[in-house]
C-alpha cells in the first residue's frame, strides 16, 4: 500500500512537471491555408503606361497630384467620427489585454479595521468575573475594543494556462482590433477619395453644359434669323428652343449630385455641411496604379485579412482556455499583520499574526456543460477560419475586378475619345449644311444631342477610371503592411499621436 502511495506521488509530481513545462493546455496556434492564385488573370494583356507607386514616406492618394485632395485626406486622421470610434474600440481592446496580463501575477492589499462591541450577550459563557473577562459579576458587558492591520496576497497558479491561454487571445484580438481601425481608415481615405473625384467631374460635367447651353443659345439665334426672313419654319425655332431648355434643365440638376457629394466629405472630414464648401475646380488626368506585386503578398498587405487573421488566432486561444476548465484551480494565499484591543503600540511582535495556505477547486459533476463548452469553442475557431478564407477570396476578387475595370476602360477611353471627336465634327458640319439650306434643322438636333451624350459617356469613363484605381489601391492594402501591428509606426499608434497633437 505503501508503495502504491509513493508511486501515485511520483506520477501526480511527473505530472505537474510536465504540465508546468507544457505551459498550456489546448491546441497551439498554426495560421491555417488560404487559397491564394499564382498570379492575377486579370492584369494579363495589360500594361499600364507608367505604373507608380507612393514615394516613401508619402500617402497613396499623393499619386493623384491633387493638393485639395491631399489637405482633405490629412483631415480624416484628425476628426473623422467613425474613425475615433474605431480607435476608442481598439483602446478598450488594449485594456482587456493589460487586465488579463495582471491576473498572471499576485494580488496584493492590505485591511484595517477597528471595531468596539458590548452588550449582555458578552458575558455568557465567561467563567471568570470582572476585570479578567471585561465584563461585571452581574452579567452586564464592558465594551471592548479591537484593532487590526493586515497585509495580504493571493496568487492564481495558473498550473494548466488557462491565464495565459486568456492573455493571448485578449491580445490577438487587440491586434484584430487595430487591423479593423487600418481597414477603417484606408475605407474612409478611399470613399473620400472617391467622392472628391465625382464631384471634380460634376464640375466638369457643368462646364460641359454650361458650354453646350451656350452653343445652343447661338443656334437658337441663327434659327429665329432665318425664320425672321422667312427660310427657316416655326417648327425649327420651337425645336431649337426645346433643346436649349433641355440643357438648360440639365444644367441645374448637376447641382444636387455636387451638392450631395460635398456634403459627404464635409461629414467624411468631421465638419458641419453647412460649414463647409469646396470652389469648382478641374481634376487632372492622371490615372495611377500601384505594382500589383505577387498574390501571396496581399495576405500581409491587406488589414482586414489580417484582422480576420489575428481572430482565428483568439478562437484558438480560446480552445485551450475550455480544456483547462477540465483541470483542478489551484490558489495560494498568505497574510501577515497585527491585531490588539488596544491602538497605541498594535504593530509590535506581541501582536503579530499570520496565514499562509492553499486552496484547489474542480468541478467533479456539471452533466456535460466543459464538453460543450469545447465543442462551442472549437466551433468558434472553425467560423473564424471559413472568415478567413472568405476575406482573403473576397480581396482576390476585389483585384480581378479592378483590374478588368481598368484594362476595359483604357481600350474603352481611346475609342471614347475619337467618337466624340467625330460627333463634334458631325455637328459642325451639319450645322453648317443647315445654314446653306441642304438639310432640315431636325438634323442638327440630332447631331447636337448625339455630341453631348458622347461628351458626357466620355466623362462618365475618366469618373469610373479613376474610381477604379482608388479602389483598385484599397484593395491592394494602400500601402499597409501587417508587420505595423503594434508597433509605434502602426495605425493606432500614429492615430494616438496625432489626437495628442491635436488636443
Amino acid at each position: 500500500m505503501q508503495r502504491m502511495y509513493e508511486r501515485a506521488g511520483v506520477a501526480t509530481v511527473a505530472l505537474f512537471t510536465a504540465l508546468a513545462a507544457a505551459g498550456c493546455v489546448g491546441p497551439n496556434y498554426h495560421r491555417p491555408s488560404a487559397p491564394v492564385p499564382q498570379r492575377f488573370k486579370e492584369a494579363e494583356g495589360w500594361k499600364p503606361a507608367e505604373p507608380r507607386e507612393a514615394a516613401s514616406g508619402t500617402n497613396w492618394w499623393s499619386l493623384y497630384e491633387d493638393a485639395t485632395l491631399d489637405g482633405l485626406e490629412k483631415q480624416i486622421d484628425i476628426s473623422n467620427q467613425t474613425l475615433k470610434q474605431s480607435e476608442a474600440a481598439w483602446r478598450e481592446a488594449t485594456a482587456l489585454v493589460s487586465q488579463a496580463r495582471a491576473g498572471l501575477f499576485p494580488v496584493v492589499g492590505v485591511s484595517a479595521s477597528a471595531t468596539r462591541s458590548g452588550g449582555a450577550g458578552s458575558s455568557f459563557g465567561n467563567s471568570t468575573t470582572g476585570a479578567a473577562t471585561g465584563t461585571a459579576a452581574s452579567g452586564v458587558s464592558v465594551p471592548r475594543n479591537q484593532f487590526e492591520l493586515a497585509g495580504n496576497g493571493s496568487w492564481d497558479i495558473d498550473l494548466w494556462g488557462r491565464l495565459k491561454r486568456t492573455l493571448e487571445s485578449d491580445i490577438a484580438s487587440a491586434r484584430a482590433s487595430e487591423a479593423d481601425l487600418a481597414a477603417a481608415r484606408l475605407s474612409a481615405q478611399a470613399t473620400l477619395a472617391a467622392d472628391y473625384i465625382e464631384l471634380r467631374i460634376a464640375d466638369e460635367q457643368k462646364q460641359l453644359l454650361d458650354e453646350t447651353v451656350d452653343a445652343y443659345k447661338r443656334s437658337l439665334d441663327i434659327t429665329q434669323n432665318q425664320y425672321k426672313v422667312g427660310v427657316a419654319a416655326k417648327a425649327d425655332v420651337i425645336n431649337a428652343e426645346t433643346q436649349l431648355e433641355g440643357a438648360q434643365s440639365q444644367q441645374i440638376a448637376i447641382g444636387v449630385t455636387r451638392a450631395t457629394l460635398e456634403h459627404a466629405i464635409a461629414v467624411l472630414i468631421g465638419k458641419p455641411p453647412g460649414d463647409f464648401t469646396l470652389p469648382p475646380a478641374k481634376l487632372g488626368t492622371l490615372v495611377p496604379v500601384i505594382p500589383l506585386g505577387v498574390p501571396s503578398a496581399l495576405l500581409e498587405r491587406r488589414p482586414d485579412i489580417a484582422g480576420a487573421e489575428r481572430r482565428m488566432a483568439a478562437a484558438n486561444a480560446q480552445i485551450g482556455v475550455a480544456i483547462a476548465a477540465y483541470f483542478p484551480d489551484l490558489m495560494l494565499s498568505g497574510s501577515y499583520g497585527w491585531a490588539s484591543n488596544v491602538f497605541a503600540g498594535l504593530v509590535r511582535a506581541p501582536n503579530n499574526l499570520w496565514s499562509v495556505g492553499g486552496a484547489a477547486t474542480d468541478t467533479l459533476l456539471d452533466f456535460g456543460a466543459r464538453p460543450a463548452q469545447v465543442r462551442q469553442a472549437r466551433a468558434a475557431y472553425d467560423a473564424t477560419v471559413a472568415t478567413y478564407r472568405q476575406t482573403v477570396l473576397t480581396a482576390f476578387q476585389q483585384v480581378e475586378d479592378e483590374l478588368a475595370t481598368l484594362r476595359i476602360l483604357e481600350l474603352q477611353v481611346q475609342v471614347q475619345e475619337q467618337t466624340v471627336k467625330d460627333a463634334n465634327l458631325a455637328v459642325q458640319l451639319t450645322l453648317n449644311q443647315y445654314k446653306a439650306g441642304t438639310v432640315a434643322y431636325t438634323s442638327v438636333v440630332t447631331a447636337q444631342t448625339i455630341a453631348l451624350g458622347d461628351a458626357t459617356t466620355l466623362l462618365a469613363i475618366r469618373q469610373n477610371r479613376l474610381v477604379a484605381s482608388v479602389t483598385l489601391i484599397q484593395a491592394l492594402g494602400g500601402g499597409w503592411n501587417s508587420a505595423s501591428l503594434g508597433t509605434s509606426s502602426g495605425t493606432a499608434a500614429t492615430l494616438a499621436a496625432e489626437d495628442r497633437a491635436t488636443h
